[in-house]
């Protein structure tokens, strides 16, 4: 039985991922979370109920999305102000991460009320994890815009970026999103397509972004699809003699030698071993 974290009198709020295909990939403490709360809030409620089914959770689903989120997380957050506790979940994975649910917890965190995650399945984290680049740094870029200036912004940041990016999107869109990155400089980058996670025809291809975009284009992948792309290279480093003079200016604006060592890093594409010690003099 999940313990009781929340204030006297309050509910707690949890939030439970879901398996995002293999179904054991559930936790026996998700599971006892469901079965112990007033009410699961699911994103479809046609979908939860078979994941409830299966492992014999008999706790009421309510429907929580996008169309009714606004009007329905006050009466949500007045249930548990009041005592009662409740599980968001989403159709598969972590909610929240490109799925309905901020909304609630920002509402319970402001009235006070305990919200408690539930790890468990990510597919954001299982294809970085799977891909063979950088994971010690990444961006999530969700989906991305379909088309606009806000798509254009965010394009130009993700090929601008130095360290790894991973977004999702709609198999039928992959090879031209590719293409796009690659237009926009990034089609030397490495990247991975990994899709239907989990699942039996999970696959992850790697390439560069330029090898990738032609591939999908004869060859449109089916199922969910996470992109995750390798950082840009750094730009060429400065003179040692640049790089303890740049130091000299942060640490007298009050840096730690941390911050130090990673503008060096950022700004300057100095070696880290080199940063560090420049910081530190």
């Amino acid at each position: 039985m999940e313990a009781d974290l929340s204030p006297a009198g309050t509910g707690t709020l949890y939030v439970v991922s879901t398996p995002i295909g293999h179904m054991g990939d559930f936790s026996f403490r998700a599971v006892e979370t469901l079965r112990s709360v007033s009410a699961v809030l699911a994103e479809d409620t046609r979908h939860s109920v078979h994941l409830l089914k299966r492992y014999e959770v008999t706790t009421p689903l309510v429907a929580y999305h996008e169309h009714n989120e606004a009007k329905a997380t006050p009466a949500l957050v007045a249930r548990l102000v009041a005592g009662e506790s409740l599980a968001l979940v989403s159709d598969a994975g972590t909610p929240l991460l490109s799925d309905p649910g901020g909304r609630l917890v920002q509402a319970a965190v402001a009235a006070g009320v305990p919200v408690v995650p539930v790890p468990g399945a990510s597919a954001l984290l299982a294809a970085l994890v799977a891909s063979g680049l950088d994971v010690e740094r990444f961006t999530f870029f969700g989906f991305l815009p379909r088309k606009g200036a806000e798509r254009r912004e965010l394009l130009g940041e993700l090929t601008l970026s130095r360290h790894t990016a991973v977004l999702y999107e709609a198999p039928s869109r992959v090879a031209d999103t590719l293409a796009e990155l690659a237009r926009a400089g990034a089609g030397e980058r490495r990247a991975a397509v990994a899709r239907e996670l989990t699942k039996q025809f999970e696959e992850t291809r790697r390439g560069t972004v330029a090898e990738l975009a032609a591939y999908y284009v004869d060859a449109p992948p089916r199922g969910e699809v996470v992109i995750v792309i390798a950082g840009a290279a750094a730009p060429a480093g400065a003179s040692e003699d640049v790089l303890r003079g740049r130091a000299a200016e942060l640490r007298a604006e009050g840096r730690s030698a941390r911050d130090v060592a990673a503008a060096l890093v950022t700004e300057l594409g100095a070696p880290r071993n080199l940063a560090y010690r420049l910081a530190h003099e």
